[in-house]
């Protein structure tokens, strides 16, 4: 068989280096992006319930619940992705680690608190109406979501906040803290589509108001469940693209030594 000529060998090497050589988008313009998307949904959401859902209260009737999507979607979602992306910065790639660690953890626990007020708007507007709790995909769905980013919250501050923990627990974690981490925002993100879609299904329900007619309420209120969906897979895209990440100071070729990096 004859040898390829040294055009035909080099055909691979040469493709090889246009994909490595093409373009790469920067982090800044994407991160300013995907913050404005993020404050879109939550302007949104806030126009949804105060324009059609009749505004905001704390007296168990509708109005209350309308703070469960507004607080769900500003912290399960919006702040939540925010704190995953806190080690995409640039200026999170040098130096000591141990302030970008307390800014994601913070954002991570303001995204918590977030969430719980939500779940105590939501419960309590059932119990004042007299409303089951617990009944339906959405509610179960919400809850795991909960229950994971809360033991994700408390594994993550032992494993890389706690002074004593050891280097080998947190190496043995970490790839562990990053999947579940991209789960939980994914999770999040099905559990504010599925209860945009409840509540609509719940509220236009008669006259010229029917979903099905798709009423300008019903308009607004699919394109927010779009935009959060839209915010959730680019922010998990973000995180999976291996340029914008921090070059690993665990790995064999780091000169900077794990104790000193984690001061």
């Amino acid at each position: 068989m004859a040898a390829p000529s040294d055009e035909e060998g080099a055909v691979g090497p040469r493709c090889h280096h246009r994909s490595t050589a093409m373009p790469d988008v920067p982090f800044p313009p994407f991160c300013a992006f995907l913050g404005t998307l993020g404050l879109l949904c939550v302007a949104m959401v806030g126009a949804w319930c105060q324009h059609w859902r009749g505004g905001f209260s704390l007296d168990g009737s509708s109005r209350t619940f309308n703070w469960h999507p507004v607080l769900m979607v500003t912290g399960l979602v919006v702040l939540y992705g925010a704190a995953a992306l806190v080690y995409r910065i640039p200026n999170a790639w040098s130096g000591p680690k141990l302030p970008w660690k307390v800014l994601h953890g913070s954002l991570a626990l303001g995204a918590f608190v977030l969430t719980v007020l939500g779940l105590a708007a939501v419960f309590r507007f059932h119990n004042a109406q007299g409303t089951p709790n617990m009944y339906s995909l959405h509610s179960w769905m919400g809850l795991a979501t909960v229950l994971l980013f809360s033991c994700q919250w408390a594994a993550g501050f032992g494993a890389f906040l706690l002074p004593w923990a050891p280097a080998w627990l947190r190496a043995l974690y970490k790839p562990i803290h990053v999947f579940f981490g991209s789960t939980i925002l994914m999770l999040s993100v099905a559990s504010c589509a599925s209860g945009i879609n409840e509540k609509l299904f719940f509220s236009l329900k008669n006259g010229t108001m029917q979903y099905k007619l798709l009423p300008a309420e019903a308009v607004f209120a699919n394109t927010l469940g779009l935009l959060i969906l839209i915010f959730g897979v680019l922010v998990v895209a973000a995180l999976a693209r291996p340029s914008w990440k921090r070059p690993d100071s665990d790995s064999p070729g780091s000169r900077q030594p794990l104790l000193s990096a984690e001061r």
